[in-house]
């Protein structure tokens, strides 16, 4: 085919392109023609990116001008209403408005610290949205991702979403987003992957099927998705739990390092970020920005400031408004229990033989074993007696003195074990009595619910074996759960656990339920049944219930073996004050992880093993709060080595100048609805009287949906075959659940919404998938039932109506994109002849008030009056000339704009690579000059085109 349309082909112009419209965002020239990258604009292709040759395709330029006006004659102008209103929800506001579009529309009830984290994500001063989350545990940081997330989907950057996460809170995670905030994900695993193969050609890549996905970390790891998951491209990619993402050489750390480059927005939550390990650290903050850490290794502060975002329960600006939605958690309440014969005997074999030994030497060839054994004695006698027989199978084999030494001790060892079974546990006894003294029990009547948390599994299943034998709970009171258990069964037992109606009373669980997993909604009673070695296991377990939301006081009990003499291996009190420590810091910073210094808990067990042991004083290693708080303010303006990253954290978490509040919680204020309906319910209503000729409540062999408004905030309807295509798209476990492709029901109020959802957590549901959706300004049935309504409206036409103006008056909109094709301004624009004859051009900056103001609203009446003449389609070609001299303003500020920050970059990135002339030229440095050198290319992208679209919306005509 000739290529008789590139010469009028450039970035920001549109065009026609295989029956769809495209806007153009590259063009390159080839051989035979011109290489076109494009982006989608109509509804088949929109926000989908294409590459074509105008040797093989015509492509055509759409003069914007050259519409067709049709009059409206619907009633109270409604076509004319969902054709403005269409238009301007489906034009992307810009990515740098500092107004937020729909954060505060969702079902989130944002409080302003968590909008601060929405503004500082979408700041004009980032190239891209990208940041570290690390907010302390409890403070909503999945909210704060919804929020963003449906801000940059508002944005037009928000196509193709990857959310990866521990598989046990797969479920939790993919609900907040979908019902909060109408942001759907499939949730994928291995299996789920290999039947979207099994749909596609060979040749297909699977993460190119589902736009919107959530999978587990576990799944992704996996070397044979590497390559698909190299060549996808995303909008926005987020990791939850980053800290497990930052040892080098690890699955998890090549599957951080395979998506940072290949996704726009990148977001990274952790409320542990810092594992102690500097240069883990810096590996989350390279993903972010190559730039920010210098090849010397010293973290750039002044980036490191813009990357991340840290507050706590006592930031300020977080004390200032949790309010009620966050009772304060009381002291924590320690029931030391006084040991049996039994218990003392162990105690004494333990210390004498294992960890203080009358010898001088402990049996075996790991002298460090005998604190192996003492932890496991702590957790249970279950414990004790696992530990033992694995060790005696491992030195069943080995002979000589050593080894027949260590087999004794053992076996004597065991057989107190065995013993301390068969007689009793005096912490099982106080457990039994604190569960009753709070009103845990069988029965309908005893409501009350507890967490139970143990480090080790055979505890586990011991103490579920005991409290149902000795509470008489029956079959399904008690649950445990561990990693050990497949993903199926952790997230059926989690969402049970959240319903009022559930028949879990204890939650036995190990640290698998620690992360990231709420357990407060039903529930405030948690027990340390046996107490981490470990601050920051402490914080992470009492986070699961002392967290937003909990509107009753956390109850926090530890229970703990209290010998009357020295009879047990070191001193145990410190466990105590160690959770007492924990609190304090709860209490007077809002976060624990920086009084220790060590940052996983590996490291600070290990330190706490020697205090036990004597060898450590507690004070020297577990700072006050007091001593942590002045640590922090003593940062510099560069960190290396962990004691500065810890300072760096801190600083950011305890210093209202260096978080995203900056210039105050109110600049993240909300545009406010700009909309031609008064709800979501009625922009939805009138679109299916317009899509079904005014009777939607037909059946579907009546030409309608079965819509229903019930009057109570709840309407439904039944999905036809176009619908049901689209919620394929959805979360499956909701669409199965709730039967969706049967019949659809939406909340259509906040309050409604809200109150359904916790409905479904407090009612009869056997499912916390709510039953009905909240209609929100993203909601996919809505732009459904728009496309619908239009479908039978050119894309080359507009509508004409009568209003209350002088002259007739052409609405237009002006939109300028970089060389990406994304949005980067937006403008309103209404033109107007004047007495002469001559065409006026204002912008005006909001075009629903000005059509409100021209009495284009729900009560309007349509006349019928209005008529078109060749003279009017003149007049809007006329109209668009005059709009271009407005805005080659904006264009003008707009480069100005994009300038600074390719600026800034250029400027960063020149020093980095200054800095690394005399460096040595070590694989990480190698590695992130690469990166540099990918995110110039990137970077030059976002330039503005030289061409704005200006496209005509509405035509307003005087009333006769």
């Amino acid at each position: 085919m000739a290529d008789t349309h590139a010469p009028d082909l450039a970035p920001g112009v549109t065009v026609e392109a295989r029956d769809e419209e495209w806007l153009v965002t590259n063009v390159t020239s080839a051989r035979d023609g011109k290489l076109v990258s494009l982006r989608g604009l109509s509804e088949l292709v929109r926000d989908h990116t294409a590459t074509l040759y105008t040797a093989l395709d015509k492509v055509t330029r759409i003069d914007p001008a050259a519409v067709t006006v049709e009059p409206d004659a619907s009633a109270g102008f409604r076509t004319t209403r969902l054709w403005i209103e269409s238009m301007l929800r489906s034009t992307p506001v810009p990515l740098y408005q500092e107004e937020l579009a729909v954060a505060e529309e969702m079902l989130a009830d944002p409080l302003d610290y968590q909008l601060d984290a929405v503004k500082k994500a979408l700041s004009s001063d980032n190239t891209r949205p990208r940041m570290l989350i690390a907010d302390a545990v409890g403070l909503g940081k999945t909210l704060e991702i919804g929020m963003i997330l449906a801000e940059l989907i508002r944005r037009g950057r928000g196509e193709r979403i990857l959310v990866v996460t521990p598989r046990h809170v797969l479920e939790q995670f993919q609900q907040e987003l979908w019902t909060r905030f109408s942001v759907p994900l499939v949730r994928l695993d291995s299996l789920g992957i290999q039947k979207v193969r099994q749909r596609l050609p060979i040749s297909r890549n699977p993460f190119t099927y589902f736009p919107r996905v959530i999978v587990s970390m576990d799944t992704l790891k996996q070397a044979k998705y590497r390559t698909q998951l190299e060549k996808s491209r995303w909008d926005a990619v987020v990791i939850d739990e980053i800290h497990n993402f930052t040892n080098r050489g690890t699955q998890n750390n090549q599957l951080a390092r395979t998506l940072a480059p290949t996704t726009e927005a990148l977001l990274l939550a952790s409320a542990t970020p810092h594992n102690g390990d500097p240069d883990s650290f810096k590996e989350i903050l390279r993903l972010l920005d190559p730039t920010s850490v210098l090849p010397s290794g010293e973290i750039d502060t002044s980036v490191a400031r813009r990357l991340i975002i840290r507050r706590n329960r006592r930031s300020q600006e977080v004390a200032q408004v949790v309010g009620d939605k966050w009772a304060d958690r009381d002291d924590p309440r320690h029931i030391l229990v006084a040991p049996t014969e039994v218990e003392r005997a162990i105690g004494e074999e333990l210390k004498s033989t294992w960890t203080d030994p009358d010898s001088g030497r402990s049996p075996g060839e790991n002298p460090l074993f005998g604190w192996t054994l003492t932890k496991a004695n702590l957790s249970s006698p279950a414990a004790l007696k696992e530990t033992l027989a694995n060790r005696l199978k491992a030195v069943a084999q080995k002979t000589g003195r050593r080894a027949d030494d260590e087999r004794a001790a053992l076996e004597r060892l065991a057989g107190l074990a065995e013993r301390h079974l068969d007689e009793g546990s005096s912490k099982l006894d106080a457990l039994v009595s604190y569960l009753e003294e709070i009103g845990v029990g069988p029965g309908k009547r005893n409501t009350t619910r507890a967490v139970v948390f143990s480090e080790r599994v055979a505890t586990l299943s011991w103490l579920k074996e005991s409290l149902e034998e000795r509470m008489g709970f029956k079959d399904g009171a008690v649950r445990i759960l561990h990693g050990g258990l497949d993903d199926t069964e952790q997230l059926a037992i989690i969402d049970s656990f959240k319903r009022e109606n559930s028949p879990i009373k204890v939650l036995v669980t190990g640290d698998v339920a620690s992360e990231g997993v709420n357990l407060h909604e039903q529930c405030h009673h948690l027990v340390h049944f046996d107490i981490p070695w470990s601050l920051i296991r402490i914080q992470q377990r009492n986070g699961r219930i002392d967290r937003y939301g909990q509107r009753h006081t956390p109850q926090i009990v530890t229970l703990l073996l209290d010998p009357a003499d020295e009879s047990t291996p070191g001193d145990l009190h410190v466990l105590q004050r160690l959770v007492d420590r924990e609190a304090e810091a709860n209490h007077h910073l809002g976060d624990s992880s920086s009084l220790m210094g060590r940052y996983t808990a590996g490291e600070e067990e290990k330190v706490v093993q020697k205090i036990l042991a004597r060898e450590r004083d507690f004070d020297e290693e577990v700072k006050t709060p007091e001593q942590a708080e002045e640590d922090a303010r003593g940062l510099g303006s560069t960190a290396d080595g962990a004691d500065d990253i810890s300072s760096l954290l801190d600083a950011l978490g305890l210093s209202l100048e260096d978080i995203a509040a900056d210039e105050g919680s109110s600049a993240a204020a909300p545009a406010g609805r700009q909309s031609l309906f008064p709800d979501e319910k009625t922009y939805l209503k009138e679109a299916l009287n317009a899509a079904f000729h005014d009777q939607p409540s037909a059946s579907h062999a009546g030409g309608g949906v079965s819509w229903r408004d019930h009057g109570n905030d709840t309407a439904e309807l039944a999905p036809p075959p176009d619908l049901q295509r689209r919620l394929d798209f959805l979360p499956q476990d909701y669409v199965d659940y709730r039967h969706v492709k049967e019949k659809v029901v939406l909340a259509t109020s906040e309050t409604t919404g809200a109150d359904l959802l916790e409905r479904a957590k407090h009612g009869s549901s056997e499912s916390t998938w709510p039953s009905a959706h909240y209609l929100g300004p993203l909601h996919p049935v809505t732009e459904w039932a728009v496309d619908r309504a239009l479908a039978n409206m050119s894309r080359k036409e507009i509508p004409a109506a009568t209003a209350d103006v002088d002259a007739p008056a052409v609405l237009l909109m002006g939109t300028l994109t970089n060389r990406r094709g994304q949005v980067i301004s937006r403008s309103f624009i209404v033109s107007s002849p004047t007495d002469l004859g001559i065409m006026t051009a204002d912008a005006i900056p909001d075009p629903v008030a000005w059509l409100r103001g021209c009495g284009l609203d729900e009560r309007a009446i349509n006349p019928r009056q209005a008529e078109v003449t060749e003279d009017d389609e003149k007049l809007v070609r006329r109209a668009v000339e005059a709009a271009r001299g407005i805005l080659s303003q904006t264009v003008e500020a707009a480069d100005v704009d994009a300038r600074r920050r390719i600026d800034e970059f250029t400027e960063r990135a020149d020093r980095w690579e200054e800095l690394a002339e005399g460096a040595t030229r070590g694989p990480q440095v190698k590695r992130s000059e690469q990166l540099i050198e990918r995110e110039r290319k990137l970077v030059s992208d976002f330039t503005p085109s030289p061409n704005p679209l200006i496209r005509p919306v509405v035509l307003l005509v005087p009333k006769r």
